[in-house]
């Protein structure tokens, strides 16, 4: 198969179909708009989603989920990820530097996912109490 070889599949790309050009051109007299009524008419207006004045679809659906807007703002670091931060003390610009969290990260959280086997300084990161347990045992320790 070549580009200047492709072409649509056989009939897949119909002619337009030419309106109001008499009985004998298949879509006379009404050209298709059925009689009468707003959508017969020029110009015909109705809004996306009417439905003619019954409860329309969207509105009669439950509306569902919840989408936070800090999410983007907040990140998880799990014990195992802090081992790729080559710093002495890591914080937010470190965790970031490293990839480890988002460049929209404002907040992080280490939590207790994984084992850490080095000694690490967290510094202006929230912990867990099972994470501060695991970096305290591990010979590190968390600066406020």
């Amino acid at each position: 198969m070549q580009l200047n070889t492709l072409k649509p599949a056989r009939g897949a790309k119909r002619p337009r179909l030419r309106v109001g050009r008499g009985a004998s051109a298949g879509q006379g007299k009404t050209c298709g708009r059925g009689v009468k009524g707003q959508r017969a008419r020029k110009g015909g207006y109705h809004k996306v989603g009417f439905e003619g004045g019954q409860m329309p679809l969207q509105r009669r659906l439950p509306k569902v989920g919840f989408r936070s807007a800090i999410k983007p703002t907040r990140a998880e670091v799990r014990l195992g990820e802090l081992a790729s931060v080559d710093a002495e003390i890591i914080d937010l610009a470190a965790l970031k530097q490293a990839g480890v969290v988002p460049e929209t990260t404002e907040r992080a959280k280490v939590i207790l996912s994984g084992k850490l086997e080095k000694a690490v300084t967290l510094k202006g990161v929230a912990v867990t109490r099972g994470a501060l347990a695991a970096i305290t045992a591990a010979g590190g320790k968390v600066e406020a």
